[in-house]
């Protein structure tokens, strides 16, 4: 079993997220979102499972810096952003095959590693 880990090494949840499945002996492969963004694909895969709005770290920095708390976007607009963005993306974004979690999920985790 692979999954694939989206997020920065500053995240504490990113960091756990790697963390839970190093322990595990599972092959993670970390995507850090301060060097590449995600592909669009990608957060459209996440966006139509949990829809835009649980992307969106609205308590970030990066949220507040971009003067945000007003804005008022359609969903087409929020992935531009994500994708312009990506420290604006709630994180670690984690993908097992078709299997996705948004932020720190490791009841879900461990249903995926008991397989």
């Amino acid at each position: 079993m692979d999954v694939q880990i989206f997020g920065t090494l500053g995240c504490t949840d990113t960091r756990k997220a790697l963390r839970f499945f190093s322990e595990r002996r599972v092959k993670a492969h970390f995507v850090d979102l301060k060097e590449r963004a995600a592909s669009k694909g990608e957060l459209r895969r996440f966006a139509q499972k949990f829809g835009v709005a649980a992307l969106i770290d609205r308590a970030s920095k990066r949220f507040e810096a971009r003067g945000l708390r007003q804005a008022h976007y359609g969903e087409a607009r929020w992935l531009e952003l994500l994708g312009e963005e990506p420290l604006l993306l709630e994180t670690p974004l984690v993908r097992r095959g078709n299997d996705l979690t948004v932020g720190a999920a490791e009841d879900t985790w461990r249903g995926w590693t008991s397989d």
